[in-house]
Parts: C-alpha cells; sequence; structure tokens
C-alpha cells in the first residue's frame, strides 16, 4: 500500500532510487511509527510523514517523523552519538567540546522554559566552562565567546521579555524524544554540521517538547562563563538570565527545530 512519505533529495541520494522507489510504495515503510521528533503516534498510510536519514561515520539509521514537526532530511552525527541514539541511551547532563575556541572549549547546555509574552518558549541556555579564545590566538585571559557568537548573527539581548530573532541556517535537532544537537551551518554551502553535540542525548521534559513542537522553534540563549552557572530551578534560570542580559553579557537566537 503507498504511502504518503516524503523523501527529500538528499535522502534519495543517500539511500538510492530503488529504495526510495520502494518505501513510497510502501514495501519498506512501516504503517504506524512514533515519530522521531515528538515521539508520538504517527502512521504513514494516513499523514504525511518525513523521511529523516541520521549518517554517521559508519552507521546510517532511517528514522520517520510527522512531517507537520520536521522536513525530510540528512542529519550528520557522530559515529558514537548515533549509535548512543539507536540504543537511546540517557544518561548526564551532557558537556561536548565547542567549535568556537582552539582549545576545544567544554560547553554546557541547560533546557528550560522561557515565559515571553504570556507565552512559555522552549529555551537552551548555552555556557562555557572557560573562557573562549579567538581561533588562531594563544589566549591571554580575555572571553570573545560573545563576539564570535555575534559574527555568527547571535544578537545581543537586554531584555529577556523580547523574543529573539530568527537565525538563518541555524536549527536545534531533537530526534527520538532527546536533545542531540545545536547544528549550524556547513562550510562551502555543505550540509549542516554540529556546533554543539551531545556525547549522549539530553533527556528533555513533556513540556519543553510539547512547546517545541508547538512553535517548532527553540529560543538558544549564550553566556560567557560565570554568568549564569548551574540553576535548580527554571525560577532561578529565568533570574540569572535578566542579571546577565542587564550587564551585557547575554546574547541568543531563534531556532527552527530541527530544520536546515
Amino acid at each position: 500500500m503507498p504511502r504518503m512519505l516524503d523523501v527529500s533529495e538528499d535522502v534519495r541520494a543517500e539511500i538510492g532510487d530503488e529504495e526510495a522507489d520502494r518505501l513510497l510504495a510502501g514495501e519498506n515503510a512501516p504503517g504506524s511509527y512514533d515519530c522521531t521528533s515528538c515521539r508520538t503516534p504517527g502512521d504513514s498510510g494516513q499523514e504525511r510523514t518525513s523521511t529523516v536519514l541520521f549518517v554517521g561515520e559508519e552507521t546510517a539509521v532511517l528514522a520517520f517523523a510527522h512531517a507537520s514537526c520536521i522536513p525530510s532530511q540528512v542529519v550528520q552525527v557522530a559515529e558514537d552519538q548515533l549509535q548512543g541514539a539507536v540504543r537511546s541511551i540517557t544518561g548526564e547532563e551532557p558537556q561536548v567540546p565547542g567549535s568556537a575556541g582552539p582549545e576545544q572549549a567544554v560547553l554546557g547546555i541547560t533546557s528550560g522554559l522561557v515565559l515571553i509574552e504570556g507565552e512559555l518558549h522552549p529555551a537552551l541556555v548555552v555556557e562555557p566552562t572557560a573562557p573562549i579564545a579567538r581561533p588562531g590566538t594563544t589566549g591571554n585571559g580575555g572571553d570573545d565567546f560573545l563576539p564570535l557568537l555575534i559574527e555568527q548573527g547571535f544578537l545581543p539581548i537586554s531584555d529577556v521579555n523580547q523574543r529573539p530573532s530568527q537565525l538563518s541556517g541555524w536549527s536545534v535537532l531533537v530526534a527520538m524524544g532527546q536533545l542531540h544537537a545545536v547544528l549550524q551551518p556547513g562550510t562551502g554551502g555543505g550540509g549542516p554540521v554540529a556546533w554543539w553535540q551531545a556525547h549522549q542525548p539530553l533527556q528533555v521534559t513533556d513540556g519543553w517538547r510539547a512547546a517545541a513542537n508547538k512553535s517548532h522553534t527553540v529560543l538558544v540563549f549564550a553566556a560567557p562563563v560565570g554568568s549564569i552557572g548551574q540553576q535548580p530551578r527554571e525560577d532561578l534560570l529565568r533570574e540569572a538570565l535578566e542579571k546577565a542580559a542587564a550587564r551585557g553579557r547575554l546574547v541568543a537566537a531563534a531556532m527552527p527545530l530541527a530544520g536546515t
């Protein structure tokens, strides 16, 4: 039975025309599935369904999602991270190498809901564990984390009550109901690459995931080391964000959920 599948040109190029045609004919595609983004049931015989291909160094995994959640796409991920996703491993809050500095500074990330104009928005707060030096410099105690992000299109935030503007080409990857990566545009017209990537998929709350699926947008805030800290509650996280904004130590951007 034919399925209501969307197979992008990128996915078709990876899996081949023969496999893509079999999927569209319903030979290899499941009827029912759990959406790789929102984790709620879907039916490729009844609703538009996206094919999402996760590609590592040696492993490739074809997943399915509501077309209303994410488009059909190829997502490049690290091999160990992809295998972790397959096993649905959950663990401690990840800390990963950041791409902003030459010393591979570690970025910590926290998820939470932020109230703006009476509506709860899913947010990620990124803070390095050490100052970030500009690539090509030896580092002299300065911190170029915010200038580097501003050069990438993030904007300074003086008021957390104002919604950040959209940052073109960046996206937040939520797959199999967990947070996997923040993606940035690849160089030379290539596909998206991970700016931040979880060692192990990061569990988010049902409320966070529901808000993200509703808006299809995630707000990403970033601050230099020592600006936010690990806050145990969302009200304390909001207070820390407001203090960082008041000191001119906060940048932010809105990113589509798993968009390319």
